[in-house]
């Protein structure tokens, strides 16, 4: 097993955390400028390092070459940090170097800006490009008309030439870093689903439209908040979570009464039973909300991923190889962020290495993990990949 070059991969890492740099964190919504310099620096990355790179349709950065698949992606939350997703990238490509069994790939838009991990929904069959094409951001951007800005220079590749799925990510949690641990090899990714809903009230003057003749949407909003908290007690576990999350309010303005406003409401958890009870709830709430408020509501389809087991194999090797890197300092745990490996599970057998994440600080651009760390997650990579390429 060649030894990877830490230096090398911790310059690629400052390398591509200046694309879009903003503060201490970046900036690279799918398909935005930033992001399209990225994959471009990415894909001559790869090329440079003896891979066949390609772009494929989805806006996807491969690194073709070995049977094992590494990789994650590179585009961030609209205010992201320098390691979600790029992290794994980068380690798979430093691993690549010096190992002809594995193959990179960059995954588009797993941060959500127009569904949720597109790119590898797209690849696995999950979603198809004319479903992908249809999806739009919060601003109305269709997925096919984003990934003009980015031209494929190949198809998607087969995936039967790989044999497993590799994914190094920051916990983005705080287990690791409150333990003092080095890394994690994680043990399962829970479920999620996501719906996109719009309250449709009346707006009007904020100064001559007396409180009870409002159809308010912010109200909606707020009423809505309290009755899925409400609706969810009695079924949710302490590891289940839920979250409305983007919120765009129309006209927005200090003098007019709300009249529509959209957001989102995502909930994970392991098992499925639960996530189908919560989503049967959280419909009945909002529907409830709506009549008793007055207002015409929206719900989209919802957006699911459903958990998934990590390969027994493949954990296996990872396990050894922390246990080889850093005796006594790693540990087994689940994942309650959502992957690309919950997609590309769908083709092969997958499977993920954290490290940690200081102050358990992600989606934000605070977001940090100490060099040591970084660099002996790397070993346990190179590791693992030696065994499952041997």
């Amino acid at each position: 097993m060649a030894v990877p070059d830490t230096d090398r991969f911790l310059s690629d890492l400052q390398a591509l955390r200046a694309i879009g740099a903003r503060d201490t964190g970046v900036v690279r919504r799918a398909f935005d400028a930033e992001d399209v310099r990225a994959r471009r620096w990415l894909a001559g990355r790869f090329a440079e390092a003896g891979l066949e790179a390609r772009i494929d349709p989805a806006g996807n950065v491969w690194g073709l070459r070995g049977p094992l698949l590494m990789g994650s992606h590179s585009d961030t939350q609209p205010e992201g940090g320098w390691l979600d997703g790029a992290l794994g990238v980068i380690a798979a490509l430093e691993v690549a170097r010096g190992n002809p069994g594995v193959s990179v790939v960059s995954f588009q838009d797993e941060e959500g800006r127009f569904g949720a991990t597109t790119g590898s929904e797209l690849w696995s069959g999950a979603l198809t490009p004319a479903q992908a094409d249809a999806l739009t951001d919060l601003d109305g951007l269709s997925f096919g008309a984003a990934r003009r800005a980015l031209l494929a220079t190949g198809d998607f590749p087969n995936p039967s030439r790989f044999t497993g799925f590799l994914e190094h990510h920051i916990e983005q949690g705080p287990v690791l870093d409150t333990e003092g641990l080095v890394a994690g090899v994680v043990t399962a990714i829970v479920g999620m689903r996501q719906v996109t809903v719009t309250l449709q009230g009346r707006q009007n003057h904020a100064g001559t439209t007396p409180m009870a003749l409002r159809a308010d949407a912010l109200r909606g909003l707020s009423d809505a908040d309290h009755a899925i908290r409400t609706a969810l007690r009695d079924i949710v576990t302490p590891a289940s979570v839920w979250t409305i999350g983007h919120v765009a309010l129309h006209p927005n303005a200090p003098s007019a009464v709300p009249g529509r406003v959209r957001f989102t409401v995502q909930w994970r958890d392991a098992e499925v039973p639960r996530l189908d009870a919560m989503e049967a709830a959280i419909a009945q709430a909002l529907e409830q909300v709506a009549a008793r408020a007055g207002l015409q509501i929206e719900v989209s389809d919802p957006v699911a991923l459903a958990p998934v087991e990590m390969d027994g194999d493949m954990r296996r090797a990872l396990s050894h190889a922390a246990e080889g890197v850093a005796p006594g300092r790693w540990r087994d745990l689940p994942s309650g962020a959502i992957h690309d490996a919950s997609n590309v599970a769908r083709l092969m057998p997958v499977a993920m290495l954290f490290a940690p994440s200081i102050g358990g600080i992600s989606h934000d651009f605070a977001e940090d993990t100490d060099e040591a760390d970084l660099t002996a997650c790397l070993r346990i990579l190179a590791d693992a990949a030696a065994r499952l390429t041997a």
